[in-house]
């Protein structure tokens, strides 16, 4: 029997669907459900399901970057979408992303139906384990992984001046875990989490270098540094110089 979660943030539709699908006969049961998308990451990450069918326009939640998290992460994992969006720009998307369904409320019985029928099938053909191939399936893990970390830099470009942004932080705000996320920005960029926070908060730096009346040590606290030791360490670490010798090299 294949693991079934449920998530929505309707829960007349998460009872519907748990009550009203016939999941025996389709081969599958009803594993956990989950009412917001983070809830449902949480039961996702604990239970392992084989199959989600989840709704992606819930409070709080970037619902193509929760997808992608889960293909990313947990690529043997079907995946359908049951919603009221209607958006073919942001359905192609998802499917660009590896949802297997984009299935619109309120939806027939036969296309539930369907929908887990095909999933299951996909399931059916899968190794036990997994090693993609050049197919569709591996050009949406990697159209996923690419996603991710395109919502972190953002994330970290938006607040790399905060002296507390972490590893962590940004990895719940992409829903991935710390390891997986520093693994694609790794791939991805080449660049630890780190480098690139210290390189983003290096270019801020220049900027600000640019107004001869701001200090030094007003820069270093604006960019997140808790010192002007370590400020002046990290910049000539990736610059060659330090800040008042390139402020000085300016014409």
């Amino acid at each position: 029997m294949y693991r079934v979660v449920l998530v929505d943030d309707e829960r007349l539709i998460v009872q519907g669907l748990t009550k009203v699908v016939p999941w025996g006969k389709l081969g599958c049961e009803v594993a956990g459900t989950a009412h917001d998308g983070i809830s449902g990451l949480e039961l996702i990450r604990k239970i392992r399901p084989d199959i989600i069918m989840t709704d992606i326009r819930m409070p709080n939640m970037d619902g193509l970057t929760m997808l992608a998290a889960i293909h990313s992460e947990y690529p043997r994992i079907q995946t359908a979408v049951l919603t009221a969006y209607r958006d073919f720009e942001y359905a192609r998307e998802a499917i660009r992303l590896g949802v297997s369904r984009y299935l619109l409320k309120p939806s027939k019985m036969d296309e539930l139906e369907e929908a887990v029928q095909w999933m299951t099938q996909q399931l059916d053909r899968m190794p036990a384990e997994e090693a993609y191939p050049e197919t569709e399936e591996a050009q949406s893990v990697t159209a996923a992984g690419n996603h991710i970390v395109q919502a972190a830099l953002r994330y970290m470009q938006d607040n790399c001046r905060e002296g507390h942004l972490s590893l962590t932080e940004v990895a719940d705000h992409v829903y991935v875990s710390q390891w997986h996320l520093s693994k694609l920005l790794n791939r991805e960029t080449g660049q630890s989490f780190f480098d690139l926070l210290a390189r983003m908060r290096i270019d801020e730096a220049k900027k600000m270098l640019k107004d001869p009346a701001t200090r030094v040590h007003e820069i270093a606290e604006a960019t997140g540094y808790a010192d002007v030791a370590h400020f002046s360490r990290s910049f000539k670490k990736y610059t060659g110089m330090t800040p008042g010798e390139y402020r000085n090299q300016r014409p």
